[in-house]
């Protein structure tokens, strides 16, 4: 039978979900296709929780010489351009059919829940080209005054968009004022046999470990990388529309007009607030498997692959 079955491991943020892929990308001869909207940008490492240590880059490809394994999707692009879905799902076909090629296994790891189903039901979004004029327009409008402009151009995406992201949002009142409305495509996929493993933790356990991953983050110099962004061109504006810690830091060196103890707090509040949204979204698709730790995700993982 023609390979062709892809591993999906996510959850919400600090779940552990990379070392999970790392884990079974050594186990299964698998090779890690990333899925996160921030791991993208080139400079933006601590911040989005990138793997630490040297890496290589091979064909397009990322090593990380800590791990021996290959990554896709990590450094491919400049913060201070707009990528999308529609980018990121171009991207990912090809990448998958190259990993499937050369006789390894796909394993998408991440946690933003949009572009992993544009992968998994193969939906096709609009290549509809920034109106920065329109983002401009947009920028103050709070959340509730977004989701309310697009409640009232397009119904049928605001049932299903994630109200409290503004990124989201603008971007879909920027395809409606550009086609009319947000087409809402789908159709399964069936190229591919996916399993999608949602890493399972206890939201006392989950806090922690967001309470961990931040004072971590602060520890390895996150303010430093935000300066060293801002002094490479990147805008304060374009630069808190990354949100969590790359939103609060900016409005923090501006302002001064707190600690940096309250600071940390309020980017913790935040990325709590954060991983409730992701698995609001995650917990809509009844196909994923929720396993609470690493010896049952290997064991149903290798069920999957018949190995």
């Amino acid at each position: 039978m023609k390979n062709n079955k892809i591993i999906v491991i996510l959850g919400p943020t600090a779940s552990g979900k990379s070392s999970a892929a790392i884990q079974l990308a050594k186990k299964f001869n698998g090779e890690i296709l990333s899925a996160d909207s921030r791991q993208i940008y080139r400079g933006m490492d601590i911040g989005t929780g990138k793997i630490e240590g040297k890496s290589s880059n091979i064909k397009g490809k990322k090593i990380f010489l800590s791990t021996g394994i290959a990554h896709y999707g990590i450094d491919i692009a400049s913060p201070k351009t707009d990528y999308n879905v529609a980018k990121f799902k171009k991207y990912a076909d090809r990448v998958i059919v190259d990993i499937l090629q050369r006789g390894k296994v796909p394993i998408i790891a991440g946690g933003t829940g949009f572009w992993i189903k544009s992968i998994v039901d193969n939906v096709t979004y609009p290549e509809v080209a920034p109106n920065q004029l329109l983002r401009s327009m947009l920028r103050n409008k709070t959340t509730e005054e977004l989701f309310a402009m697009l409640k009232k151009l397009d119904p049928n995406r605001a049932k299903s968009i994630d109200a409290k992201n503004p990124v989201r949002l603008v971007r879909a009142i920027e395809i409606c004022k550009a086609i009319g409305k947000v087409p809402m495509l789908k159709s399964e996929n069936k190229k591919y046999d996916f399993l999608q493993i949602g890493i399972a933790r206890e939201k006392e356990e989950l806090d922690e470990r967001i309470k961990i991953n931040v004072k971590k983050r602060f520890g390895s110099s996150m303010i430093e990388e935000v300066q060293k962004l801002h002094a490479a061109g990147l805008s304060w504006k374009k630069m808190e529309s990354f949100g969590l810690s790359y939103k609060f830091i900016p409005q923090y060196l501006k302002n001064k007009n707190s600690s940096e103890e309250e600071l940390i707090e309020k980017i913790y509040a935040a990325e709590k607030d954060y991983a409730k949204r992701q698995m609001t979204w995650f917990k809509k698709d009844p196909r994923i498997v929720w396993l609470p730790d690493y010896q049952k995700i290997e064991k149903i993982v290798e069920e999957f692959l018949g190995k």
